[in-house]
């Protein structure tokens, strides 16, 4: 199936600044095999940092969403897949939820450091890219008013790699029942028999898998090109062999994102090296479908 590349090119979900660059760079590659991206524009307006704002540029963040959410729906008409580039994970609301609004019920697999399962009643921080996949499961009305149609189902959505977990997510994950597999997890089963459990669940009943790579599920000592790193990560390897997989199973994919590279963190371009091979990897699955 050919691709639909969309670049999300902002980061007004976290407070540290570069991941709205990471696109342009990730889609350097993406020319080389004939494809082209679509780059959906920057809202404008300073991005707002203070921490005592717990809904820190909630107007620029679903203004964005609104439109890459149209460009999904848009993709998925045409009978191609939607590949976005982020970015900051926020915008993950909006290609998830135009997918499962196309396709009907969903699975989801969240490949990441954090659950990214806050509320607005649970977060710290106020940044909104710690909020997505609570939206996404429908906890988070004021991050989705754009969208028309159905949430995932808590028992279908999984967490793969999380480490970084806030103590009130925690309790999010633990009340809605959401599944979530550490980077231990990984080390002890291996990265197979994880992502063959992950699919179980997330495939239960469903009419395919929305997969999210947030680039920080690696550890940052060999990736360190992300905005929130969080130590204890996969390896880089262990991110390629995930990779694979989700190429090897693309035929139950119904839409991917791969976030958060930031390129203003990286050293000696090591993450945007493993970054480019893993978005080699899932274009060659994509067009084997």
């Amino acid at each position: 199936m050919r691709a639909a590349v969309i670049a999300a090119n902002q980061d007004y979900g976290v407070s540290v600044e570069g991941a709205e660059l990471g696109p342009a760079i990730l889609g350097e590659s993406i020319a080389a095999r004939g494809l082209s991206v679509t780059a959906i524009p920057r809202p404008q307006g300073a991005k707002e940092k203070d921490p005592s704002n717990l809904r820190k540029n909630l107007v620029q963040v679903n203004a964005f969403n609104a439109q890459l959410y149209q460009r999904v729906w848009e993709a998925h008409q045409a009978g191609v897949f939607p590949l976005m580039l982020g970015g900051d994970h926020s915008a993950a609301i909006a290609s998830a939820l135009a997918s499962i609004r196309r396709a009907g019920p969903m699975g989801i697999i969240w490949f990441d450091a954090h659950a990214d399962y806050n509320t607005f009643d649970t977060t710290i921080t106020g940044n909104l890219h710690g909020l997505p996949l609570a939206a996404i499961d429908g906890l988070c009305p004021e991050l989705t008013a754009f969208h028309d149609g159905p949430y995932y189902a808590q028992a279908n959505t999984v967490i793969v790699g999380g480490r970084d977990i806030d103590p009130l997510e925690a309790v999010n994950l633990e009340k809605h029942h959401v599944k979530l597999f550490s980077t231990e997890d990984i080390r002890r089963y291996g990265v197979k028999a994880v992502l063959d459990e992950a699919y179980a669940i997330a495939g239960k009943g469903t009419k395919g898998i929305h997969f999210s790579f947030d680039v920080d599920v690696m550890d940052p000592v060999a990736a360190p090109g992300v905005s929130v790193p969080a130590a204890d990560g996969i390896s880089p390897e262990e991110a390629l062999e995930a990779a694979r997989y989700i190429a090897d199973h693309s035929d139950v994919l119904r839409s991917l994102d791969l976030v958060e590279f930031n390129p203003l963190r990286d050293i000696d371009q090591k993450t945007e090296r493993i970054t480019l091979e893993i978005l080699s990897v899932l274009l060659d699955g994509i067009e084997r479908v």
